[in-house]
């Protein structure tokens, strides 16, 4: 098991200053052995609404949580929306006896009634797969291969993990999707994700989309929507500003887990990967929801002009602005397209993330930092 301190951390302080914490992520990422973890610190009650036994010790929910006192913990709290309003009754107590830690995997209805009951009083906790930060350097390769999926990376070998993979793929679209309140059929929504593999890394195009499945781009719109809303996926908008230039309006789409990125590419090993034409999107994506990690609480954008300028990254920090180029290159050095968003944008600093060992500069707001040193930038 890995320590995941960072989390533990954010936890305490949460639960420390709002009477409801939420932690919100994928399924099978780790927020529930999380839960049992602070579960160790402090003595807490544990409801797992997925299990028949505390399904019917809530029978009688308002009886059953205004007498517990301490820290009280339900996981998949999204099964049951009808205790939403109740717990914020229960928050707003005077010297309220007990606090919440809800675990949620994500639903629309999960989503509309945390943000209607519960706002003014929910502190959210986004929890991501494993991250370079927590695995370590060396242990790069293997975690861009097999992804942030604790048993995924944590897997006796690349087998396994593929297995693993498999298998969580398959319940998710069987059963989960449909728990989490997407009525979507299994070979529907299997379809879509294999064909949005393909998009990886592009701008989105729900017309495009639609004549590939044959459906209409609402309904392509409607399947990115479960994806998103359930961790999968990332829609990386577009950033607008006055630049008297045609901007692209279209969000870029990433797979959030470079392991089910490969599971969709057909791509069985490391040594696949190296020689993949997907090779320079999946590092992209990869390296991209570490430097989101690493920058915390901010909001990303993309920058694309009709022209053909681009930046990956972009994002206000401290009060600077902030451009990220990513390069699956040895030694990066300055483009025209680089040089056209530095200006466009008005960069504070421009950062050229790569997998080589040397930082150094292109010029005097722009660095190439190497993929090791991400840590080091936030």
């Amino acid at each position: 098991m890995i320590l995941r301190a960072q989390y533990l951390k954010a936890i305490d302080k949460a639960l420390e200053r709002s009477p409801l914490t939420m932690l919100l992520g994928a399924r099978q990422v780790g927020k529930s052995t999380l839960a049992k973890q602070v579960m160790k610190q402090v003595e807490a009650h544990y409801i797992d609404l997925e299990s028949p036994v505390s399904k019917r010790v809530l029978d009688q929910p308002y009886s059953v949580l205004e007498s517990m006192r301490g820290l009280v913990i339900i996981d998949e709290a999204q099964r049951s929306p009808e205790l939403f309003p109740l717990l914020r009754v229960l928050a707003d107590r005077e010297d309220s006896p007990a606090t919440f830690l809800l675990l949620g995997s994500a639903s629309p209805e999960l989503t509309r009634q945390s943000n209607e009951s519960l706002a003014g009083r929910v502190e959210m906790i986004e929890v991501r797969g494993l991250g370079i930060a927590e695995v370590g350097y060396d242990k790069r390769d293997e975690l861009w291969y097999r992804g942030g999926f604790p048993r995924s990376f944590l897997a006796k070998n690349d087998e396994d993990s593929m297995v693993w993979r498999t298998n969580f793929i398959s319940t998710f679209v069987a059963r989960d999707l449909r728990s989490l309140g997407f009525g979507i059929a299994p070979t529907t929504i299997s379809r879509f994700w294999s064909m949005l593999s393909h998009y990886h890394g592009q701008v989105w195009n729900a017309s495009e989309a639609g004549r590939t499945l044959d459906v209409s781009p609402r309904s392509a719109n409607t399947y990115l929507d479960a994806l998103e809303q359930t961790y999968m996926v990332r829609r990386l908008q577009p950033w607008f500003e006055n630049v008297g230039k045609r901007l692209s309006k279209s969000p870029k789409i990433y797979f959030r887990d470079s392991g089910i990125f490969h599971w969709h590419q057909h791509i069985r090993s490391f040594s696949d990967l190296l020689v993949h034409p997907k090779l320079g999107a999946s590092w992209e994506g990869f390296v991209l929801e570490e430097v989101i990690a690493a920058f915390k609480e901010i909001e990303p954008y993309y920058y694309r002009v009709h022209s053909g300028a681009e930046l990956d990254l972009f994002f206000m920090y401290n009060g600077e602005r902030i451009g990220v180029e990513i390069k699956w290159q040895d030694a990066p050095s300055m483009t025209k397209s680089m040089h056209v968003a530095a200006a466009d944008l008005k960069l504070d600093k421009l950062y050229v993330i790569y997998p080589g060992d040397l930082r150094y500069r292109l010029d005097a707001i722009t660095e190439c930092v190497p993929f090791k040193n991400i840590g080091d930038l936030g």
